[in-house]
């Protein structure tokens, strides 16, 4: 099956493919390749980092959970982590325009900057095409691609599912320890998890 182009919008005027979703990606197999513009306008495409592992981060500043990861540094932190293994750390934010979350790319740069995030790159959304196609269902919601453009992770960032930043310390860190498993040439052990969070703000 080909696999489809999405675009995310910004300020700058990109155009849309319009393409059938494809089924949310499963472990072991091939991701659909996307484009997005990043924060600063710049066009982000997947296919750019084949042959490096890459993580999906889905991220909207005004959710509960998220507010947990990134207010604590445990977001940030295990961005810092990935990305110096030379692990490409892209956070998405499929927020459609009037929901919670939705920002511009000003805005984006503010939060990132704000929070002292570590991202590689920090994409736009805004018509869910890269969220929808992922399946992303919460944020945060992580995925981990391999070198070889395979789904390694999917699930959520570790194993306690609250808003309580205490949770954190006695976590499991299940991007990191994937990717640990990885460098070290080891299967990932927990491929798959039930992500948790705020539900991605699609469009009604």
């Amino acid at each position: 099956m080909t696999r489809p182009v999405l675009f995310g919008t910004a300020i700058a005027a990109v155009a849309l493919v319009a393409a059938p979703l494809p089924a949310e990606p499963d472990v072991a197999k091939a991701v659909p390749n996307f484009r997005a513009l990043d924060m600063h306008g710049k066009v982000v495409d997947l296919s750019q980092y084949r042959g490096k592992t890459v993580v999906l981060e889905w991220n909207n500043p005004g959710c509960p959970f998220v507010k947990k990861h990134y207010g604590s540094g445990n977001m940030q932190k295990t961005q810092a982590a990935a990305t110096a293994q030379g692990v490409v750390w892209l956070t998405i934010n499929s927020s459609a325009p009037g929901q919670q979350g939705n920002m511009s790319g000003p805005e984006a740069q503010k939060f990132v900057a704000g929070a002292k995030a570590k991202p590689t790159a920090y994409l736009l959304d805004p018509k869910g095409l890269v969220g929808k196609g992922y399946g992303a269902k919460t944020t945060p919601h992580l995925y981990i691609i391999d070198g070889k453009g395979q789904l390694a992770y999917k699930g959520g960032i570790d194993d306690k599912p609250t808003a309580d930043v205490a949770d954190i310390a006695g976590a499991r860190n299940h991007v990191l320890a994937a990717l640990a498993e990885m460098r070290a040439g080891k299967p990932v052990s927990v491929p798959e998890t039930r992500p948790y969070g705020c539900s991605v703000k699609y469009a009604s």
